[in-house]
């Protein structure tokens, strides 16, 4: 009896779980980590800068791939570079449990650098299991299963992180990431069997040698360039490290185009079509990867986290520190957060200042001077989008079966396009609970960070599997991985914007204009996605 999956589908799906449990789980408290006081393990930085480290690194991890990928196709093969990216990025998240700078940023280039080599290999590899006749026609399913995988240990990751944080601090948290990582390569290791006649390397041929070339020239002038921008006298997208990103980026965008130009007639047009998804789906990545940066502030410091102990693992979360000393009546010109503490003659001898969690809380929920609150753990929220994730999956693989079967199931171009109208969508509940709640003079209830997240879940279900679906149909086989570090290519400069758009989180006075900007832009990439779908279409209907 014909099995309905590859063999090797469930290694696959196990392997990039552990993978995603290190990653979602290092991910999710990444920008709590550099935010929060020294006094309590953390660097102390300010939003803005955290952010801005943040995106660069969700950005640098997204664009190494393409490297990777090309390395793999050309001379590494699949399965050795996913085991090495594996064991760099498992090596990083425990660097990371090294509470000093020169760790902090080595792991960081490690961590980059191993998910160069793992994330376009797996996905490949998964494409070529795809690419046997009597699997063929179940490839977006299959993808949607791997993408399933992913979100669970995505889901399963932030709660480790929690009790981790709690128990034993942040370096046990950051050491369980990279305990996950080398399961996953063990995992991988034992399945090699299944996946190990896909797993085939193309000989570099003569006509390849210029291309190779090419390559690692663009790859010096790409680092050239990064170097200018990092040292222009003044910033053009507000940091060093954002300006030095997108430097890089100029060469390595015209690597890809030069791929187009040089393309043969018959891989023009797939190709053309994958580039313009990739151009488009930009914008989403730019909203969507927000969950780590604006999303995770507006759940640490606007939503209501609190909870009885004995239904949660929860931290104390103090009343009040003294900040300040004083010994006059100059004090009265300070800020209204702080609380004045007089002695029996009426005069300040100190001055408390209320932690940022109570300053919008509702007076009534007020604790005593000196007492604490119990407080769901704000990397929770981040369990949030996987959850519908692995909740939603199987509901929507059913649903297009029910189309296929009744041959009205739309193209991947068509889902990619829902997938950014319904995106849009969820930043309007995110318009709506800055409303309800007066912009952030009282907590918003925890329900509208789930709907947001329910409502986003649903359009990125609809377009991040099938962005790798449409790279394992569309490119040309001898440059599939390369291909995929493409789609991560998209994915990075999303990211990085994330990171660009959050670093302004501040600049906002009203915040549901900020939910506005992100939704003014995911509707022009689905209104381009809309004026262009017939065209695209046509290239999908062949494949």
């Amino acid at each position: 009896m014909q099995s309905k999956y590859p063999k090797g589908l469930f290694f696959l799906v196990f392997t990039e779980f552990w993978e995603r449990f290190g990653y979602y789980l290092m991910i999710g408290i990444f920008t709590l980590y550099m935010t929060t006081d020294t006094e309590k393990g953390g660097f102390g930085w300010d939003n803005g800068e955290a952010a801005d480290i943040y995106g660069t690194f969700i950005a640098a991890a997204y664009l190494t791939p393409f490297m990777g990928g090309l390395l793999a196709d050309l001379k590494l093969g699949y399965r050795f570079s996913i085991v090495l990216g594996g064991i760099l990025m498992g090596i990083g998240y425990c660097m990371l449990a090294i509470h000093e700078m020169w760790a902090f940023y080595t792991s960081l280039v490690v961590m980059v650098i191993g998910n160069g080599f793992f994330k376009p290999n797996i996905s490949t590899l998964l494409g070529n299991l795809y690419n046997a006749p009597e699997f063929k026609d179940k490839k977006d399913t299959g993808y949607n299963i791997f993408y399933m995988g992913i979100n669970l240990g995505a889901f399963i990751c932030v709660y480790i992180a929690a009790f981790m944080r709690n128990k034993f601090g942040w370096g046990a948290a950051f050491t369980a990431a990279g305990v996950g990582m080398f399961i996953g390569v063990i995992t991988f290791l034992i399945g090699s069997k299944h996946y190990k006649h896909v797993d085939i390397r193309k000989e570099p041929s003569p006509e390849d040698k210029p291309f190779i070339m090419q390559f690692a020239r663009i790859m010096g002038v790409g680092v050239c360039f990064a170097v200018m921008g990092w040292f222009l006298p003044d910033t053009i997208f507000g940091s060093n490290s954002t300006d030095a990103f997108f430097a890089f980026c100029i060469p390595v965008i015209y690597f890809f185009s030069s791929i187009f130009l040089k393309a043969s007639p018959e891989e023009k047009k797939p190709l053309g079509t994958m580039f313009t998804i990739f151009l488009i789906v930009i914008l989403f990545w730019a909203i969507f990867k927000q969950n780590g940066t604006a999303l995770t502030t507006y759940a640490n410091f606007y939503t209501d986290r609190e909870s009885p102990e004995l239904i949660t693992k929860v931290t104390s979360a103090l009343y009040q520190s003294e900040s300040l000393i004083a010994k006059n009546d100059s004090v009265n010109q300070l800020d209204e957060q702080f609380r004045k503490i007089k002695d029996a003659n009426g005069k300040v001898q100190k001055c408390v200042d209320y932690p940022a969690y109570f300053k919008n809380i509702d007076p009534s929920k007020m604790p005593k001077e000196g007492d604490g609150v119990n407080l769901i753990n704000t990397e929770i929220f981040q369990s949030i989008n996987p959850f519908f994730v692995v909740v939603l999956t199987p509901l929507i693989i059913s649903f297009f079966a029910f189309l296929r079967k009744r041959k009205k199931e739309p193209t991947t171009a068509t889902k990619i396009m829902f997938g950014l109208l319904i995106s849009a969508l969820s930043t309007l509940v995110m318009v709506a609970a800055v409303h309800y709640t007066g912009n952030g003079m009282h907590k918003a209830s925890a329900w509208w960070l789930i709907s947001c997240y329910g409502v986003v879940t649903i359009g990125e279900l609809c377009l991040s599997p099938m962005g790798l679906s449409m790279v394992s149909k569309l490119s040309p086989a001898r440059l599939t991985a390369l291909m995929m570090g493409g789609w991560s290519l998209a994915t990075s400069i999303g990211n990085k914007l994330s990171g660009v758009l959050a670093k302004n989180w501040d600049k906002f006075d009203n915040k549901a204009n900020y939910f506005w900007l992100n939704f003014a832009l995911l509707m022009l990439a689905f209104f381009i996605m809309l004026f262009l779908l017939k065209r695209l279409n046509q290239v999908f209907k062949t494949k």
